[in-house]
């Protein structure tokens, strides 16, 4: 080797591009910054789509808009004139028994399903896609076709009556009393498989060791359900009631295939009360008004329940 390469040998040993200190600083900053780049998008998409609708939809229900937006603030007037509509009360009384029962139907349902295939019964794979599959319908489909089930003149009543029934009568889809229950049996038939699977993952997460030491301690089935099992599910019923509440105050698709809010507005929802005032009737800052309301029902059901979960966590419930 020459002389004269011995520098450009020394200078290449001895200053490489990147040293470990170099390449350790680099990775600190990638790991710091790549997940805010990633999620960047999904946050400023949400803030703008959501929570900026969010605003727009408040300031709204501040003015007097009704065909095309006004952004003149003239105060609460909507929310007093929502408050004096005997239609909006009939949609929220609506909406709490709606909600009552297809959560409760739905809770008590899905876990006994659960419960009874985590008996490790035969063919749970095939049931457990039956139970799954209403899931898969929109709220549409299930409302065209429960709509001809409990039509009475083509769907149960006209069937019994065929097989001899002659006394049987299931008029509630066009009972102005009962027409609001229809919706719920709709409600639960297509939820209750998904409540089943959430509840049945919850089952399988059990540690099994504490099952067989109740047992061995002379526990039956039915109190290790109750003792230990449902307890240890708390963190699934937080997820089931967030999404069955939900669910519930925001139906619309399922109530106007089944009943269309009647018969009159016996089966009124805020949804439709929201989408009617707001799209048909040309009173938009009413119906920002009656969202506005729907979403602080939303907050009213969230806030407590993740103060009670998060409570719960912090003292190791």
């Amino acid at each position: 080797m020459s002389d004269h390469t011995l520098p450009y040998t020394a200078a290449a040993a001895g200053s490489p591009s990147h040293t470990p200190k170099q390449q350790g600083r680099i990775a600190a900053i990638a790991d710091a910054w790549l997940p805010r780049l990633v999620l960047s998008p999904t946050i400023i998409l949400s803030l703008v789509f959501v929570y900026g609708f969010i605003g727009v939809t408040a300031w709204l229900s501040l003015t007097n808009s009704r065909m095309m937006p006004n952004y003149e603030i003239s105060g609460f007037n909507q929310y007093v004139t929502l408050f004096g509509l005997d239609r909006w009360w009939v949609a929220a009384a609506n909406l709490g028994i709606f909600g009552g029962l297809f959560i409760l139907f739905c809770l008590a349902i899905g876990l006994i399903m659960a419960i009874l295939l985590d008996q490790k019964i035969r063919a749970e794979g095939a049931l457990r896609a039956i139970y799954l599959y209403p899931m898969a319908l929109s709220f549409i489909v299930t409302g065209a076709a429960w709509k001809w089930i409990l039509n009475p003149g083509l769907g149960l009543e006209k069937m019994m009556h065929d097989w001899g029934f002659a006394n049987f009568h299931f008029d509630w889809l066009v009972n102005s009393d009962f027409s609001i229950y229809t919706v719920v049996i709709a409600g639960v038939w297509q939820s209750s498989g998904f409540v089943m699977a959430l509840f049945l993952a919850g089952l399988r997460g059990i540690d099994d060791s504490i099952i067989k030491a109740a047992m061995v301690d002379g526990a039956s089935l039915p109190t290790i359900y109750r003792r230990i099992v449902i307890p240890a599910l708390r963190p699934v019923f937080f997820s089931v009631l967030l999404v069955l509440a939900h669910i519930a105050i925001k139906s619309f698709d399922l109530v106007m295939a089944l009943t269309a809010g009647g018969p009159g507005t016996s089966s009124d929802l805020p949804a439709i009360f929201m989408y009617q005032f707001s799209f048909s009737r040309g009173q938009l800052g009413l119906g920002a008004a009656s969202a506005m309301m729907m979403l602080a029902t939303v907050l009213a059901v969230l806030v407590p329940m993740m103060y009670l979960e998060t409570k719960g966590a912090r003292n190791g419930r």
